[in-house]
């Protein structure tokens, strides 16, 4: 049963997040700040789902023996900036954050929630 929900949710979560768009739109009327607002809320809610679902592929390869990635209340980018404060990013977490870093500047250690 579980793996036919997953299957399910994962099927739905598109048309069912362009319907929820188009109804803030609707909701608030067209305004770019309501629009980028709605996009960035959904990033971070997707972020934090991100980084405690797949939270043992990020250990083994973004962190070594560093901060662990799992919580559901923090971004994979707050984890990923704890771990370069610490020193303790693999090569492909050093990768990760130099190109987020690159689309916005400091943004790893930036992200960090104490």
């Amino acid at each position: 049963m579980g793996l036919l929900l997953f299957f399910i949710a994962v099927i739905l979560f598109i048309p069912l997040s362009v319907i929820n768009f188009f109804c803030v739109l609707y909701k608030y009327s067209i305004n770019w700040k309501t629009i980028n607002g709605f996009f960035h809320q959904t990033a971070i809610d997707i972020d934090r789902f991100g980084n405690r679902n797949f939270r043992t592929l990020l250990n083994l390869t973004l962190q070594n023996n560093g901060y662990q990635f799992g919580n559901i209340n923090e971004t994979i980018s707050s984890a990923l900036g704890k771990n370069k404060r610490a020193n303790t990013l693999t090569k492909v977490g050093f990768i990760l954050c130099y190109i987020l870093d690159s689309l916005d500047e400091n943004h790893c250690i930036k992200s960090i929630q104490e």
